[in-house]
Formats: structure tokens, sequence, C-alpha cells
């Protein structure tokens, strides 16, 4: 019998996890309405020193919702989101939930251009924005342009102290001031929008089915896809992530949202799973060990999700005696690869395990992880989470399994699996096949225990700082450059689990390489995290018989080339 019909891989759970979860009947606003109702006032956010309650969450969100109720929004239509980790941005996720409309959410790194093209793809007319992010907006074509332009000063949400700091009238105040906000003429202040009266308690609900977040993802083509991921899909992940992790405390937790929002593994985390616990989501801005430091002294974390950069740099940072990690009660890596080193760094100064998790925007995002135990495999991704089936299955057939042990493409099954790509059938028709089963694209083995570890990927997406970069959006940004006739970008991997994003060009005959020039070009169009951080110049770049472009030759390629240098240079 196969793995994944018997779910053997149960016997190694920690004590307390459930075979499967409960499930999910309703919506998440009924979620943040039962967690107002129990724990009103338990701190539900902090924000450098300044808390905001549960039942003030709730009141605030009821009364932007009416907000946006009173400027058209209606079930069914998108939101944009563009902000850092801010009280205002867990309100305003909520409030738009509540009124039936959709999230989409937008690295506020974005450049026009790349805003430009989710929004065309989504449509939203109403966007709630970082009032730095105004003047981008208004650079977007007439015909994509959202209608209203809500602005959030995140310097509201801090405490009196520190917002009578930043108003002093001395050099240092005003540099602090105007990287945390600007003016934002003619648009409509998110506080005018928390001012209105709260909805009414008789307004329509969304339903556990209805759409929740248009959560982009890059996939497997590089085009960006808005994921259709809906209240159940979230809420019954929130639920799964508390059954994997059963000694924490609900009511009294402190999640550290390092993680960005805008992110599929930061929404979950710092919105919905610290509401599911009845936790305190303690944000962060911007990830500075400094904030870090001196938050822990306030807020103590009992719970860090982050990716391995930040794991690494907290446990130095640890070490020098400067952070407290003991009261630490589990803590969950992601996005990337999570090397040895790192946990063992990390756990020498924690009170808890370092553990892997893996999962895609797809999936909600997390689908499997190690477990709390002495079982756990480090360099493994994990077994399954509860509720949740895998196969493993030959890519270029997928309906055939493959034996244990044996390189094969991943396949997920479970409630927090998505419901297909906004607007593009037939994308959703090759990942979501008869039966529920979603193709991650992944290529694994999964030995005789359940345990599985990623052996290489189907998909040649890069991941740089827990962010995915597609190679195809930026070679197409490299080949407009004057003198450039082709470009392969892919990622080299690094000590810390990242990968390096690398270019390589090809030259038109008769031109030289003009690096500057190609860098201010990639600097216009693209956010920091996907412009190459190296380039080689090549004389034809390798292909396959049908032309396409090798990038797996050209990474190992490169892979050798600087082994090969180290080699000389020792």
């Amino acid at each position: 019998m196969q793995m994944n019909e018997t779910r053997a891989w149960n016997r190694f759970y920690a004590p307390g996890t459930p075979i499967d979860i409960e499930p999910v009947t309703g919506s998440l606003s009924d979620l943040l309405d039962e967690r107002v109702a129990e724990w009103g006032d338990r701190p539900a956010i902090a924000f450098f020193d300044r808390t905001v309650s549960y039942r003030e969450l709730g009141d605030r969100v009821a009364r932007t919702a009416n907000g946006l109720r009173e400027l058209g929004v209606k079930a069914g239509d998108r939101v944009a989101l563009i902000m850092p980790n801010a009280p205002q941005h867990v309100i305003a996720f909520y409030a738009v939930l509540r009124l039936g409309a959709v999230v989409v959410e937008h690295n506020p790194l974005y450049t026009r251009d790349e805003l430009e093209v989710q929004f065309r793809d989504h449509n939203a007319q109403v966007v709630i924005t970082w009032d730095k992010l105004v003047p981008t907006l208004r650079e977007l074509p007439d015909d994509v342009r959202p209608r209203d332009i809500i602005s959030v000063n995140v310097t509201t949400a801090m405490p009196l102290s520190m917002r009578f700091a930043l108003g002093l009238p001395i050099a240092k105040a005003r540099e602090s001031r105007e990287k945390l906000t600007a003016p934002a003429p003619g648009t409509i202040p998110f506080a005018k929008l928390e001012k209105s009266a709260p909805l009414a308690a008789s307004h329509p609900r969304p339903a556990a089915s209805d759409l929740a977040s248009l959560q982009y993802t890059s996939g497997t083509t590089g085009t960006p896809k808005g994921a259709m991921i809906t209240h159940a899909n979230l809420w019954s992940n929130a639920r799964q992530g508390g059954a994997w992790m059963p000694e924490f405390t609900r009511g009294e937790g402190r999640i550290y949202g390092l993680l960005p929002m805008f992110h599929s593994f930061g929404v979950l985390l710092s919105v919905i799973y610290s509401v599911e616990t009845g936790s305190c989501a303690v944000l962060f801005p911007t990830f500075d060990p400094a904030l870090v430091e001196k938050a822990a002294k306030k807020f103590p974390p009992t719970f860090v999700p982050a990716v391995p950069p930040m794991f690494d740099r907290l446990a130095r940072v640890a070490k020098e005696g400067k952070l407290d990690l003991s009261g630490v009660v589990y803590a969950i890596s992601g996005a990337m690869t999570l090397t040895p080193a790192v946990v063992k760094r990390w756990e020498d100064q924690a009170g808890s395990m370092l553990n892997e998790g893996y999962g895609l925007t797809e999936t909600s995002p997390v689908a499997l992880a190690n477990p709390f135990t002495d079982h756990r495999k480090i360099g493994a991704i994990g077994i399954p989470f509860p509720s949740t089936d895998i196969k493993v299955v030959d890519p270029n057939e997928p309906t055939r399994e493959v034996e244990l042990g044996e390189s094969g493409e991943l396949l997920i099954r479970g409630p927090q699996v998505f419901q297909g790509y906004w607007n593009r059938p037939e994308e959703t028709a090759a990942t979501l096949l008869e039966g529920g089963w979603l193709r991650t694209g992944d290529l694994v083995v999964q030995d005789e225990d359940g345990f599985v570890t990623v052996v290489d990927r189907k998909k040649e997406i890069i991941i740089t700082g827990g962010f995915n970069v597609a190679p195809s959006e930026v070679e197409q940004v490299i080949v407009t450059v004057p003198g450039v006739a082709a470009s392969a970008v892919v990622g080299i991997p690094r000590g810390s689990g990242a990968e390096v994003v690398t270019a390589v060009v090809v030259l038109e005959e008769g031109a030289t390489f003009d690096e500057d020039a190609v860098r201010a070009v990639v600097r216009e169009h693209l956010a920091e995290y996907k412009r190459p951080s190296a380039y080689t110049v090549w004389e034809e770049l390798p292909t396959s018989l049908i032309g396409k472009v090798l990038r797996r030759t050209v990474r190992d390629t490169l892979i050798a080339d600087r082994k090969a240098t180290r080699a000389i240079e020792d």
C-alpha cells in the first residue's frame, strides 16, 4: 500500500498533533470575531512599544470596513494592499475580507512596471498603500490606475514619544521621518476610514468558500499569476500550523512578524495564525536586529517564523549577549533551504528546535514540515501536515507513482490547496489535477518513513532572501539594453541556503559590454532583490534541440567555473 494512503508518517507527529484538523466552516471574519469575544483585552498587535488589543482591533476593522463600503467596495471586488508590516496592514486585511472583497498583496519594493503588470491583471479599483508609494501609483497608465488611493502613514501607529521625536526640528529626526512617511495630497487618509461608524453587524458576511486573497506568484512560467485562495484555505492552514505546534499556549503567544506580510508565509503567520492562536503579533516594518533586541525586552518571543539568513543573524546577536532567545518555544524556517550550520547556531542560543517547513503560494502556503520531535531529519523538508496527502510521481506521467527512494515530482492534496489561477484556466488545469492534486514542480525523494527531501526544482525560479525571482522576467529587461543579444539568468547557491541572482549575456556582433548601462536599466524596472549581483559575458548560450536556453547547464557551468577559480587561488 502506498505511503500517502496509510499516512504512515503520522507516527512521527509530535504528541498531541492530530491526523486531521477540524474542517473550516466559517470565514476569517468569523475567526477574528471569535477571538475578540474570547480574548478582547489581550494584545493582538505590538508595534514598537504600542499595543492594540483584540477588542480595539475588532473595532478598527469594523470602522475601516464601513469606510471602504462607503467608497463602493463590495463583495468580490479586489482591493490592493501595498504596505510594510504595521498595524494598519492587519486592520486593512480584515476590513477588506469583512465586506467579502478580495485582498491583493503587493511588494512595496516593486517598480511601476511590476505593479502595472499585476494591476492590469486583477483590475483593483481601490488601493490601500504606504504614503511613500503614492507617487509610483500615480505613474501607472490611466487605464490601470486605481480609482481610489488610500494612503497610510505608518508613524501614526507608533508610540507618542516616537512620533514626538520624529517631529523634532533636527536633521536626524527629519531624515528618519522622510524614510517612514511622505505627504500624499489628493488621497484618502487611512485614518479617515478608521473614524467611520462601525459596519452594521447585519452586513452580509463572506463564506468559507469565498475568495479571500489573490497572491501573486511567478509559478513555472515566470509570468506573475494570481493564486486564488479562499477563507477556508487560509484558516485551514492556520489550524494545521496550530496542530503542528501543540505546546504553543493559546492566548499567550508572542509571534515575531519579521517576514513581510505581502509574502504568503508572512501573511499566514503574522495575520492569520496569530489570530487563530490568540497571540500577539510583534510587527517589524523591516528586519533590523537592533529593533528585535529592543522589542524582545518588552515582548519576549515565543514563536519565531523566519528565513535562514534571519535566524543566522539573530543567533549571532544572541551569542553576543544582546538578545535572549531562551523563551522561544517554536522556530520554523521556510522559503529556502535550511542548512545544518544555521540550525546548530540557532539551537545553541535558543530554547527551541529550529525546523524547516515547505510549501508554495498555492498551498496557502505550508504543506510539509519537520516534526518538533527527535524524529526530525535536518536537510529534509519533513512530512505532510495533518489532513494533507502527498504523492511522488513521474513528472512526465503524473498519474504514475514512483517507488519509495526514487526521484519524482511532488503532488499535494489538502484543505490548504488553492482554487486555481485568476483568469488563467489553462494554467489552472495544468497545475490542479483530477482529485484535487496540486503539481508542485519540485522533484523530491521520499524515504520509507515518509520524510521528503527536495533534490531538484523542475521550476527554474530563483530563491533569494526568501523571495522568488523568475529568470525570464529579469532576462526580458536585460535584453532591452542596446548591444545585448540574449541573456540567461540563474541562481548560484551560497552558504546561507539562498541563491545569488547571476546573469550571463551574449552581445550583438561588434558590441561591447557596458555593465553600468545594464545595471541602470535593471534598477529602473526591477525590485532590488531581482537585480543580478554579477554579470558574465559568453559568446553563446547552451540551447536544446528546439532552441530553448538550458538554464540548468548555464548554472552548472558557472558553479564549476567558480570552484575551479577557487582551486587555482588555493
